[in-house]
């Protein structure tokens, strides 16, 4: 091969140089294909290529937000299971960074956590403060091992005294959660172990002690426990008072089928979670909704995402050259209704600096065979509605509209459920466990429903009632589908508020 030429050779290297998600031409894409294939999130975070699954490490430091994630960097499906990286100042815009953690001699590197020793507990960072990484060896058994970084997780070292927890003798032992617990000092892992978690904790992350276990007779049990969650919130309206929450993903066995999410609330002692909780509570009503994390090290609030997909159809979707994209950053809070505690979700407010073109509606009354909204079109909206109650059986909106293909959101009054229909969202064929309807139970607050609506180019996620009922699903509709439709039927709604802004494409 003839040998480049100085001036060619910086060029190249200068190309490849540029991060991904920006608007510049990058190893031969240009600005109209980049980010642009049909069904690409617009503004959620996708990968740029290649299979991407669970979020990992969810860490704030030093004014960077870090998204690790399970990723396979040699295809677009799973396997070879890395830890793909990359950093936010703002939760919305992203930008890529090499693969952080490669698969080695204990396995491939399955789903964990990122803290920040601040007080240098490991003995890793010379007195000063860094990163860490506990995770899963997945290879022969599953084991829990480390990593530290001293540059702002940009390289890693895995530690030579790996795995630091050895397999117990369980099959699913993985995705170890770990913050500190102020309390007694000490580090709090926990981890999934089967049809259970289990707490460990430490003073150096090096050396772990098992402490307790919970959930063998608690929550849902129709497939294996993966991904656990544990922090502790403030409760809404009452002063003073905190409770722990617990979340803990299924697959299968969840509400909507396949793979998701429930959560417990009751109380840690940094060593034991206990609860008197005795019904299952859901995170998410939706099909696409799993493996959720939260940041660490957030100063003032709680914030966590999903992968936005379900293990029924995962390795099927049909887009390309990517597989797999994240929900929307949510701010977690706690409140308390008729003595049950009850998790609020609702997008980051960052995700406000996205709008534009806003249509602003108040005090109409909606009738049958009539349509408010036939002049908007959009594939990437954000919907903000306020209706009261009056004769209507069912009201809503259809989203990602063509002349056949539809997504449905709506309030029926007679059940009292608010669902989503995503039979005739576009392309469903790729799976019989894709396309359906699913619900959940929402009671009116003062004879009206509020509906918050996130519309992205394959994906619509639905919060209700300020969050309190919340359902995530993928629609891959033709690009063309862009249509948007107020409906009701059985009799008249009464609008009283409508706000719907066009979000601008965060890759651009």
């Amino acid at each position: 091969m003839r040998p480049l030429s100085v001036l060619t050779f910086l060029l190249i290297a200068s190309l490849l140089l540029v991060p991904w998600g920006t608007s510049k031409v990058q190893a031969g894409n240009t600005n109209e294909t980049l980010y642009n294939e049909p069904y690409r999130p617009q503004y959620h975070f996708s990968p740029q290529k290649n299979w991407m699954n669970d979020p990992n490490g969810l860490v704030y430091y030093k004014g960077e937000y870090h998204l690790f994630y399970q990723y396979n960097p040699y295809g677009n499906k799973w396997g070879h299971l890395s830890w793909g990286h990359a950093v936010s100042k703002d939760l919305i815009h992203w930008k890529h960074l090499p693969v952080a953690l490669k698969e080695d001699d204990l396995g491939m590197i399955f789903s964990g956590s990122v803290v920040v020793d601040k007080h240098d507990t490991s003995g890793f960072f010379d007195g000063k403060s860094g990163m860490v990484a506990i995770y899963t060896s997945a290879g022969e058994t599953q084991q829990q091992s480390i990593a530290y970084s001293k540059d702002n997780g940009r390289t890693w070292h895995k530690y030579k005294g790996n795995p630091v927890i050895p397999n117990p003798g369980i099959k699913d032992f993985r995705d170890p959660k770990v913050f500190w617990y102020d309390e007694t000092d000490q580090w709090v892992m926990v981890v999934a172990a089967g049809d259970r978690v289990q707490f460990y904790t430490s003073k150096n992350l090096k050396d772990w002690t098992f402490t307790s276990e919970f959930g063998a007779d608690r929550g849902a049990h129709g497939g294996v426990w993966e991904c656990p969650e544990l922090f502790e919130l403030p409760v809404k309206g009452n002063p003073g008072e905190t409770k722990w929450v617990l979340q803990v993903d299924i697959n299968p066995g969840a509400v909507a089928g396949g793979s998701g999410a429930q959560y417990f609330v009751g109380e840690f002692d940094g060593k034991k979670f206990t609860t008197e909780q005795k019904d299952v509570k859901w995170v998410d009503y939706g099909k696409d909704f799993y493996a959720t994390q939260s940041w660490n090290n957030t100063p003032d609030r709680r914030i966590w995402l999903a992968w936005m997909n379900n293990w029924q159809y995962a390795q099927d979707i049909p887009t390309s050259p990517w597989r797999s994209a994240m929900s929307i950053p949510r701010e977690v809070s706690l409140k308390k209704e008729d003595g049950e505690y009850v998790l609020l979700q609702e997008p980051v407010r960052e995700l406000s600096q996205l709008r534009k073109n806003i249509h602003t509606w108040k005090n109409q009354w909606i009738t049958p065979k009539t349509n408010l909204l036939s002049d908007i079109k959009g594939e990437t909206l954000e919907i903000q509605a306020e209706f009261q109650l009056d004769t209507a059986k069912e009201f809503g909106f259809k989203v990602r509209k063509g002349s056949e293909e539809e997504t449905v959101i709506g309030y029926n009054t007679d059940n009292k459920t608010l669902f989503v229909d995503r039979t005739k969202s576009g392309q469903t064929d790729f799976s019989e466990h894709f396309p359906g309807v699913y619900q959940a139970k929402m009671e009116p607050e003062n004879n009206t429903v509020q509906l918050r609506i996130l519309v992205d180019r394959s994906s619509v996620e639905v919060f209700g009632n300020d969050g309190e009922t919340v359902l995530t699903n993928r629609i891959f509709p033709n690009l063309k589908s862009q249509g948007l439709e107020l409906f009701t039927e059985g009799g008249n709604v009464k609008l009283k508020t409508l706000k719907i802004y066009h979000l601008k494409s965060t890759w651009k």
